[in-house]
């Protein structure tokens, strides 16, 4: 967000995070909704904790309609020496404005945070991020994955997804992306980790795309123990250069009250991976190498990647 480096400069890397997740007509209405001393000094904590622990580098997949704010991540980058990658993207709610709007009208306001800087800084968007949920990819989440396929293609930039694993909707949005020419491999189909159908995990792998084992510390969807076990029985079948880890946390969400995510989830945080999972992942066989991969070298080549198109 501060400006291009090398991806060689990359190291650790989370690939799928969040800082600030809130409404912006809240935040617009009700002056205090959020507290930003408060969210940028505990952000700014959390990155030094996590520069303690090796990483280098967090993508903040923040959406445009999920509340991304540029500056306060700029803030945090400024203040910790973190390396952040900010997002371009719509989220998969359906919302009025965008009704009337085709694929490639919606487009152009990604290529233009892609090409010119998001809300009038000069931070560029590095990643493109979209997603579809508990129903699927609709006609208007299918509209929203064109408008990323050609914001994509248009641009270079690759993608990042969010999906629910109930529906396998990864297929569905590979589907929908090699019919827009996009480059498979150039795609993180995110929040595989849900899941311990490896039948489904694979069948996303063999086309090519890179699996996101990227909520460790939700435990209320699938328990640590068991996505330790996916992630190492991938690794097993040799698939360790396109996974990558991460935990989709965030300093501040106003999804739910703080409390009851500190009670129902309590592991859900930027450390859980290096401090649980890695060591777990370790005991379970998967050897340093296999987490280099998909710490630092996956994303390094995630990045590097170039599509012909």
């Amino acid at each position: 967000v501060l400006g291009p480096i090398e991806t060689r400069e990359l190291g650790f890397t989370l690939m799928h995070e969040h800082i600030l997740v809130a409404n912006r007509a809240m935040r617009h209405c009700f002056p205090g909704y959020v507290d930003e001393r408060k969210l940028i000094r505990d952000a700014s904590g959390e990155m030094d904790s996590l520069k303690q622990r090796g990483v280098s580098t967090m993508v903040d997949l923040t959406a445009i309609n999920l509340g991304r704010d540029i500056r306060i991540i700029r803030k945090v980058a400024e203040k910790t020496g973190m390396q952040l990658i900010a997002a371009t993207g719509f989220y998969w709610t359906e919302e009025p404005w965008m009704d009337a709007w085709d694929a490639e009208a919606l487009s152009e306001y990604l290529i233009r945070e892609i090409r010119e800087g998001i809300e009038g800084t000069d931070t560029r968007a590095g990643i493109l991020k979209c997603a579809t949920d508990r129903l699927g990819v609709t006609p208007f989440n299918e509209k929203l994955l064109q408008a990323t396929a050609r914001a994509h293609r248009l641009t270079g930039v690759p993608i990042s997804t969010h999906t629910d694993v109930s529906n396998q909707s990864g297929l569905a949005q590979q589907d929908v992306f090699e019919e827009c020419g996009v480059d498979l491999g150039r795609v993180v189909i995110g929040h595989c980790g849900d899941s311990e159908d490896i039948s489904y995990l694979e069948s996303i792998l063999k086309r090519g795309s890179i699996i996101g084992m990227d909520r460790n510390g939700i435990d209320l969807i699938l328990p640590t123990k068991q996505r330790v076990a996916t992630i190492a029985e991938l690794c097993r079948r040799g698939w360790e250069n396109q996974m990558v880890l991460s935990h989709d946390a965030s300093c501040f969400i106003d999804w739910f009250p703080k409390q009851l995510v500190e009670q129902t989830v309590p592991d859900w945080n930027y450390r859980h991976v290096s401090d649980v999972v890695i060591p777990a992942l370790r005991e379970s066989g998967v050897s340093d190498e296999q987490i280099r991969s998909m710490t630092v070298d996956n994303p390094r080549r995630f990045f590097e990647r170039q599509g012909t198109y």
